[in-house]
């Protein structure tokens, strides 16, 4: 379930394979980019319902926390390295949340808040979902939920930072795009998202 490639087919639909433009990413953020706005948002709201539908569905393979904190992590590893576009997928960011909305929904509540003040303040989407995610696994443990959501928190903001690599090097050299700044051509050979 994790690895339906959401944006990329929202986007085929208008005739635009996200590999090939703007950042080559096929998350909501770059949709955003090379679509407008109403594609984006049904990219979200689809990613999101993806992780939440794996971890519902993992929540039904057994009892305790730890099947949907195994598919909440799965939903993720799919979105990211999907099989039907060759591996080449999203950043995990929208697939996370709707897992953890399913698997500890209170933790998302700092985590969305902190990704709002960075946002705002510096209106790059990759930095206040990197820090929103860093913080996700603290979130959890101080909550009270059981071990395996924590344990899937860590391995989902460890995922997700991992896949940001080529924005944290754009951030550092003061290259990444802001939010809302409209589509840019992809870079020699970017059929591979970074």
């Amino acid at each position: 379930m994790g690895a339906v490639p959401i944006g990329y087919l929202v986007a085929r639909l208008l005739g635009i394979d996200l590999r090939r433009r703007g950042s080559g990413n096929i998350g909501a953020t770059n949709v955003l980019r090379t679509a407008g706005w109403a594609p984006a948002v049904a990219t979200l709201l689809g990613d999101v319902a993806k992780g939440y539908g794996a971890a519902w569905l993992g929540s039904l393979a057994g009892p305790g926390p730890a099947w949907a904190a195994a598919a909440a992590v799965l939903a993720v590893v799919g979105n990211c390295w999907p099989v039907f576009l060759g591996f080449r997928g999203g950043k995990g960011v929208a697939t996370g949340l709707g897992a953890f909305l399913r698997v500890a929904p209170w933790a998302l509540v700092p985590a969305a808040v902190v990704w709002g003040a960075l946002l705002a303040s510096f209106r790059y989407v990759s930095l206040a979902s990197i820090c929103a995610v860093l913080g996700l696994p603290a979130a959890i443990l101080a909550l009270g939920y059981p071990g395996p959501s924590v344990l899937a928190g860590t391995a989902v903001a460890a995922l997700v930072v991992g896949r940001h690599h080529a924005n944290l090097r754009r951030l550092l050299a003061g290259t990444e795009p802001r939010f809302g700044q409209r589509d840019r051509p992809a870079a020699a050979g970017a059929a591979r998202p970074t």
